[in-house]
């Protein structure tokens, strides 16, 4: 009997040895596929069952141990390709996360079967007294009357600390009873009915004057041909067939679009199945999440100078094979998107597959469109943003070869590619590519890890790149490669401080100062197109009481709500947690609230008043969280008929609008008051960003840039366009005190609703990391403990200790250390979490 290697979908680092048993088939659909690598299985854990994926087929069980059997193979086929294996163990190992948990991160969800546990009344006990005189709670009622609970009603109900012992006592009585099942895949392939001719048919003759005579004649056709009667119902189901076959590419007519085309096609679909006329067949469809039709983006008739340089590495690279990682540093507007897909079209002529990364959906969205124009249906995409279906069938389209390039967000460097030849990753610095709960990956760093594990070509690209990733480029990790000038020569924006700090003169106060709002009312009148820039969204980031002046907070989070006037809500952005907008002061009862500070809300509102002609339209998370909506945008802003675009981040990076010629930054200095190392560098980058908007088509632009302060090298360095000074700036700063790229940083963080036990935990964690380097010879520094920027988010205070050290080695046996010690370390109800290379310090 084989001996498998299996990960479990549960907290276990480890993976574990199952055996195959004779009465289970490897080979379910037999067709000659019998390795089980790749495909899930339910195993048995403990007292339940799980999911599990198989790693390794006929391996030696180690120690005395026994051995269970699975007990389902729940595949067909593999569901990822081996080649992701080594990945799968590398990102286990790296961000100390287990690796049954890192599979399924990496799944669509929906993939997961386990068995849970329901409570059932019992049929006999159904008029137990000692039942029915419990208190009218809800599980009785529903026990009562439905005669079972959920799987989750039932978890909850068996933690209660109220009700657990009573639950108890009824199972021993015989009054209830506890039973086991196993939940389904939440996703499904998705089959259609189609209908087959089986018997050549004459091609109908449409040049009839009439419809009934064209019908009337295809039918003596028929009649003729086949050597029977048909009905007129028959002839006109036939006829509509024929028409579907000629479009379909397997020669199968749907049965929904038959329908469509002719209602009586179900009964005449019946007759001709007697007849043995038709085949019924039933055949997997595959969910578009393209939505609708996109715009086509044509070839270029030529490259420019820089980017047939950029290619003339890249191509042969991919040609020859073996691991190459690119740096591509292009300003906005070089045409870097270009390179990107004629690398890509360099790879599939070599028959390999490609993987594209972007930090956000909205630039998935916007590579799509260029990358369909250019492939068509070699393209799928792989995000959030799709649903469980739709991601489903994404997946299943790329690992069965059909796809050959997959876009996507940062979850999408998982995508199961088999012949993989090329890795891009759009907008490289972008803190996107960092998940940011459970399993906290890099995407980007991913990807170079399975570039190299590969041995293909990973291509970095940004206008901004990190300043990790440079130096990295300045000692030789990466290959560099520059794109200094945009796309037909034009000039980068002109770019103006306006200084904040200078009051502004007396009558009603604005967002906007005077050198932006006149420069907004000229290039309105020119009938050119502007960009608002501010990275808060809502009407306002505060709402005061004005009797007290207490700002109004969040129930569960130490956050201001941020007023939303678009649906009348005060929202907190951390949990969810909303209150109307007319609300009372907690502290003083006062309805007497006023918003303060501003946010993409606010400066639409003000720029519709100041401009009551102009189209604005506004860009964020809310807006955008439509996807057709946000495609509508986008497409109504290229198509000129949007006057100012005003948004977040989500309008700084990537979009191509030739009409902008302006850009205004409304507030620049928010991230420089951030608590983060990198909050200089995070604010060149935005500003950068923002500023390439400008001045991409025929005319030239300008920029404004709002700001507290000018003399910011941040600033004064993203005025004159000027990244390879930040870059010497940032890493002087970085070496005293030390920051990356000098050394590497975990994150430990500690929350729970106790405050005590935080802090408790968390001072324990970091006595006994410092306990455990003394002796350490490399340089290791632990910081704090002390608690988060944001102290308390959706109930859970949090603490953090923050460890820097020079070598990757001794940060990886604190977090083991850590991990393996984590009863004697964490008091109460504490979870801890591992933040390797940590992007967000809040």
């Amino acid at each position: 009997m084989m001996l498998l290697e299996i990960a479990v979908a549960a907290p276990i680092d480890q993976t574990l040895t199952y055996r195959l048993p004779v009465k289970i088939s490897a080979n379910p659909d037999g067709d000659g596929t019998i390795s089980l690598i790749g495909r899930r299985v339910l195993v048995p854990l403990g007292g339940r069952k799980v999911t599990g994926y198989v790693l390794a087929e006929d391996v030696v069980a180690s120690g005395e141990f026994k051995i269970r059997d699975i007990a389902e193979v729940l595949d067909v086929k593999p569901v990822f390709p081996c080649s992701l294996i080594a990945l799968f163990r590398w990102i286990s190992n790296y961000y100390h996360y287990p690796i049954g948990e890192v599979i399924r991160a990496a799944l669509p969800a929906g993939m997961s079967p386990r068995s849970v546990r329901c409570l059932e009344l019992v049929d006999s006990a159904r008029e137990d007294e000692r039942f029915l005189s419990l208190p009218d709670e809800k599980w009785r009622i529903t026990l009562q009357e439905k005669g079972s609970l959920s799987a989750a009603a039932t978890k909850e109900l068996l933690a209660s600390k109220v009700w657990k012992k009573t639950i108890q006592q009824f199972i021993k009585l015989g009054v209830l009873r506890l039973c086991e099942s196993v939940t389904s895949d939440g996703v499904k392939e998705k089959m259609e009915v189609c209908y087959r001719l089986q018997h050549w048919l004459p091609q109908p003759s449409v040049d009839l004057p009439d419809e009934s005579e064209i019908f009337q004649h295809y039918r003596r056709q028929l009649d003729a041909e086949l050597g029977l009667e048909l009905k007129l119902s028959e002839a006109k189901t036939l006829y509509y067939m024929k028409g579907l076959e000629e479009k379909s590419v397997d020669g199968t007519s749907p049965r929904k679009e038959l329908l469509e085309l002719y209602a009586g096609a179900a009964k005449g679909i019946c007759d001709l199945k007697e007849k043995r006329l038709v085949t019924e067949q039933k055949k997997r469809v595959f969910r578009s999440p393209l939505g609708e039709r996109l715009e086509f983006f044509p070839a270029p008739t030529e490259l420019t100078d820089e980017q047939n340089v950029a290619l003339a590495e890249i191509v042969p690279a991919i040609e020859q094979g073996g691991y190459t990682p690119f740096l591509l540093h292009g300003v906005t507007g070089s045409g870097k998107t270009e390179v990107y897909l004629q690398a890509t079209a360099a790879a599939l002529r070599q028959g390999k597959s490609v993987l594209v990364i972007v930090p956000e959906i909205a630039l998935a969205t916007q590579l799509e469109a260029h990358f369909v124009s250019r492939f068509g249906e070699q393209v799928v995409l792989l995000h959030s943003g799709l649903s469980a279906s739709e991601r489903f069938d994404q997946w299943s389209l790329a690992m069965s070869g059909e796809a050959k390039i997959v876009i996507g967000a940062r979850s999408a460097i998982f995508a199961p590619l088999n012949d993989l030849g090329l890795i891009v990753v759009d907008e490289e610095h972008d803190a996107g590519l960092k998940q940011d709960d459970s399993l906290r990956y890099n995407g980007r760093d991913l990807a170079v890890v399975r570039a190299k594990q590969q041995g293909i070509v990973v291509l970095l690209a940004s206008a901004t790149p990190s300043v990790v990733s440079y130096h990295n480029a300045l000692c030789g990790k990466y290959r560099l490669l520059t794109m200094d000038n945009r796309v037909g020569n034009r000039s980068l924006p002109k770019v103006t401080l306006i200084d904040l700090r200078k009051q502004q003169s007396s009558g009603k106060r604005s967002l906007f100062r005077p050198q932006l709002r006149k420069a907004l009312e000229e290039n309105f009148i020119a009938g050119r197109q502007s960009v608002i820039l501010i990275n808060r969204r809502g009407f306002s980031s505060n709402v005061l009481c004005q009797e007290c002046g207490t700002p109004v907070q969040c129930r569960d989070c130490h956050v201001t709500l941020t007023l939303h006037r678009s649906t009348q809500q005060l929202l907190c952005h951390y949990c969810g947690y909303s209150v109307h907008e007319k609300t009372v002061c907690e502290s003083c009862g006062s309805m007497q609230l006023v918003p303060v500070g501003f946010g993409t809300e606010r400066v639409e509102t003000e720029l519709q008043e100041m401009l009551p002609l102009a189209r604005v339209a506004r860009l964020d998370t809310d807006t955008a969280k439509d996807r057709k909506a946000f495609l509508q945008t986008l497409k109504l802003m290229r198509g000129g008929e949007i006057d100012i675009l005003v948004g977040t981040q989500m309008v700084a990076k990537g979009h191509h609008f030739p009409g902008v010629t302006l850009v205004g930054v409304v507030w620049a200095d928010g991230g420089l008051a951030i608590p983060d190392y990198r909050a200089a560098e995070k604010t060149f980058q935005l500003i950068t960003q923002v500023t390439g908007r400008a001045g991409r088509g025929d005319s030239p632009g300008e920029v404004y840039i709002q700001t507290m302060r000018p003399e910011h090298y941040a600033i004064s360095l993203a005025r004159t366009h000027s990244y390879r000074h930040l870059v010497e700036k940032e890493l002087e700063l970085r070496k005293n005190p030390a920051f990356p790229p000098f050394v590497r940083l975990v994150a430990i963080h500690i929350q729970g609703e106790s405050e005590q036990d935080v802090e408790r935990s968390a001072s324990r964690i970091a006595a006994a990391c410092r306990a455990a380097v003394k002796e350490k010879k490399s340089f290791v520094e632990i910081l704090g403990p002390a608690p988060s920027p944001i102290d308390r988010v959706k109930k859970n205070y949090r603490w953090q200790v923050m460890i820097k050290a020079a070598s990757i080695e001794i940060l990886d046996a604190l977090c083991s250390y850590v991990r393996q010690n984590q009863q004697e370390l964490v008091s109460g109800r504490c979870k801890v979490m591992l933040d390797k290379d940590p992007e967000n310090m809040m």
